[in-house]
């Protein structure tokens, strides 16, 4: 372990970036016979695993953050930059109410740079394995699978952020990079190469690993499901989504189907969740790891989500990344448990009155903290104003999913406010549920598609609900949960439209706050409509700072590319429209 820690070390200056980010000029040099060995190999290989957390390897992880929180949910309408202020990390702000996304941005410099770096980790790997033998190398076919699944999950984030990326392997010398155009292959041709590459690692991956945190085959394959899910979805020049190829849908369906034989399922309650003790349990198909107490000053805890703990005497957090008034009311349920699709955001849930007043879906107490209602397993007391830093502006949510517990043993006390061991999971089971649901329904076989949202549905029904503070018994909730599954016939009218509409707030509901909504909503192609129709609108004025917060249509399906790296372009880059 402390020889790898050296090689590691060594590495992280060797793949390190100049100025631009593609270059990887050596600042120092390793031995070709320590890198061909089998603990340099492991190293180079764990260093590109590393990178899943952020390639600088420091609490300045929140600036460009692998969760998504920023990217994927604070720009859709599920929730709030929170925090400070509109001023406290400002660039953040205009991300949320897309005024003020320039090209010189410098969180998007930083963001599209350390994707780079990750990707120049994974082809050094490559490189280097593929000069071995298997001789040399027994693993060396694994550890090429888990780089290319790697490489390519790196890809699949800068293709969904940016759109126009230069595409390179481990073949592409590197005084070629600066001759790459990032607009040489289409969305679709780069989606394609990223499916494909998850198909390669499938193909020479084990169907289980060891060591937890290592790709396997099923990861590979939901991996590929998902890239071409989204590659299903056509776009042409100026974001807008033309068609739907069916038959990349059925792909999806083959490759959902193929994933369910590794016997994954869902945890049997939601809140197990945001609990190490499940974190690699069996609903868990592909994670970043993370740990406390391992010997390091901190632990290897999940920087990207710093700021993240809400204030209160639990956790001391900066108040970051507040759920909005649009996903509370979107946990509304109707008398038939089910969500209330067309008039979830007529009336807003506020007190907790309110939610006894109507029904809800259990999952919102999973995931939004609520004054007077109970927090995890907190002794304290119910949450309350105290827990919330800047009210005034974001009002009094916090995020609950993927915090741990305060008492919990996995939770570091004090600095780094709420850091903990707890997992992120890029891929979980009910995900791959929900695309083979999604992929079912565009292909005019909605009715297969409703069992598999119901098992998403009757996991939340059946978990443990949160009970009222001062509670007279097992059974005296924090609210009046009521959620039950789809029957058609009885409940609904299953048509594909309602069940496409039925899906889609499905995934709002159970995915929440894990960095995927607004990216669902452009491949949908539905973004303009949802935040400036149903979400700013409305939302303004609960929330004055977005009376001018407004999506263009065109341009913000995607963030410009970073000006910085179209000066080191020498003017080679193409700007995405619009800006």
């Amino acid at each position: 372990m402390k020889y790898n820690c050296i090689i590691i070390a060594l590495l992280l200056v060797f793949t390190s970036c100049s100025d631009d980010f593609l270059e990887s000029k050596p600042k120092g040099t390793l031995s070709e016979d320590i890198l061909k060995s089998p603990n340099g190999v492991e190293a180079l290989c764990t260093a590109a695993y590393s990178a899943l957390a952020g390639p600088e390897g420091s609490d300045a992880a929140f600036l460009s953050p692998t969760s998504n929180w920023i990217y994927g949910e604070v720009r859709a309408e599920t929730a709030y930059k929170g925090g400070g202020g509109i001023g406290d990390i400002g660039e953040y702000h205009a991300f949320e109410t897309f005024t003020g996304v320039f090209a010189n941005n410098g969180l998007l410099d930083r963001k599209w740079y350390h994707l780079y770096i990750s990707v120049q980790r994974a082809n050094s790997a490559i490189r280097v394995l593929n000069a071995m033998t298997d001789e040399q190398f027994p693993l060396r076919n694994v550890r090429l699978g888990e780089m290319r699944f790697l490489r390519a999950h790196y890809y699949f984030e800068l293709s969904r952020l940016f759109n126009k990326i230069p595409y390179f392997d481990e073949n592409v010398p590197t005084e070629e990079h600066i001759n790459i155009k990032n607009d040489e292959f289409t969305r679709d041709q780069i989606l394609e190469k990223i499916a494909s590459e998850f198909a390669a690692a499938a193909a020479v991956l084990p169907l289980t690993q060891t060591e937890k945190g290592r790709a396997n085959k099923y990861a590979a394959l939901a991996y590929q499901a998902k890239a071409t899910l989204y590659r299903a979805y056509k776009q042409d020049e100026n974001h807008n989504v033309i068609s739907v190829d069916q038959g990349l849908m059925s792909q999806v369906v083959s490759l959902c189907d193929q994933v369910a034989q590794g016997g994954y399922d869902l945890l049997p309650d939601f809140q197990q969740l945001s609990m190490v003790e499940h974190e690699n349990g069996i609903e868990s198909i592909f994670s970043i790891q993370y740990s406390i107490g391992d010997g390091t000053t901190n632990g290897r805890i999940n920087w990207s989500n710093l700021l993240n703990a809400p204030k209160g005497p639990a956790y001391n957090g900066d108040g970051f990344y507040q759920p909005s008034q649009n996903l509370v009311n979107s946990y509304k349920t109707d008398a038939n448990g089910l969500p209330q699709l067309q008039t979830y955001n007529n009336t807003d849930l506020v007190t907790v009155q309110d939610a006894f007043q109507t029904s809800v879906d259990p999952r919102l107490d999973f995931t939004v903290g609520r004054l007077g209602i109970r927090w995890k397993n907190f002794t304290g007391g119910p949450y309350n104003e105290s827990w919330v830093r800047e009210p005034a502006t974001y009002g009094y949510y916090s995020t609950k999913k993927f915090l741990v517990s305060p008492e919990s043993p996995y939770m570091v006390k004090g600095w780094p406010w709420g850091g903990s061991a707890l997992n992120h999971q890029i891929i979980r089971y009910a995900d791959v549920l929900l695309w083979k649901a999604e992929a079912l329904i565009e292909l005019g076989r909605e009715m297969e598609a409703v069992p598999l949202i119901n098992r998403v549905r009757e996991r939340a029904k059946n978990s443990k609900y949160v009970l009222a503070w001062n509670n007279a018994g097992p059974t005296d909730y924090a609210a009046n949960y009521k959620i039950e599954p789809y029957q058609p016939g009885t409940n609904v009218n299953w048509t594909q439209d309602f069940a496409r509409q039925a899906l889609r707030f499905e995934r709002k509901l159970e995915l929440a706050m894990e960095g995927e909504r607004f990216f669902d909503l452009v491949r949908w192609g539905i973004a303009e409509q949802v935040l400036n129709t149903e979400y700013f609108a409305q939302e303004k004025d609960v929330r004055t700072y977005l009376q001018n917060a407004r999506f263009v249509k065109g341009r913000d399906e995607y963030f410009p590319i970073p000006q910085a790296q179209i000066n080191f372009s020498a003017g080679l880059y193409t700007q995405n429209p619009g800006y």
